[in-house]
């Protein structure tokens, strides 16, 4: 019998496996409402960042992972321009334990994506004939583990209620 038909319990010396198989830019919009007025300001933007990241199961052991990531700059209340990268990809992935499945999906993925989101923002920016902007690095361990505390908080209030 060859070893791929071999049922393997999870955890039995399973080899790992992580294979990137695409990555592409799922959706991608850019507004800019205020033009060409907001050019006649000096330009001293509030830039606001949000991040999200949704996983969804393709296959038994294959993923996407869309990094959304939204900037807005604005000059006083009026916004420069609005920009929503959803930067995807499609992993396919087996031998991993069921608690290593959530720093893969939103830690090491997104890390993956980021460049690629960076870079697209950083275009549309260009594009839009604003100054130059680079996204910073992201720590997205830090935001996973604030995830998990922010979901342990929130789970053990809702058993003080009961």
């Amino acid at each position: 019998m060859s070893e791929e038909s071999q049922p393997q319990t999870k955890g039995e010396n399973a080899e790992r496996q992580f294979v990137l198989r695409s990555v592409y830019v799922k959706d991608l919009s850019f507004e800019s409402p205020n033009v060409p007025e907001i050019f006649r300001n000096e330009w001293k933007p509030e830039t606001s960042l949000n991040l999200d990241i949704k996983v969804q199961a393709l296959a038994e052991d294959t993923h996407e992972v869309v990094l959304t990531i939204t900037v807005t700059a604005k000059l006083a209340d009026k916004t420069a321009y609005l920009i929503e990268v959803q930067q995807a990809g499609i992993i396919s992935m087996s031998g991993f334990q069921q608690q290593e499945l959530g720093p893969l999906f939103y830690v090491y993925c997104p890390s993956i994506l980021f460049p690629y989101a960076r870079q697209a923002v950083s275009d549309l920016v260009a594009k839009g004939g604003f100054p130059h902007l680079v996204l910073q690095h992201i720590n997205f361990d830090s935001i996973y583990a604030q995830r998990l505390a922010e979901q342990a908080k929130t789970e053990a209030a809702g058993n003080t209620t009961h």
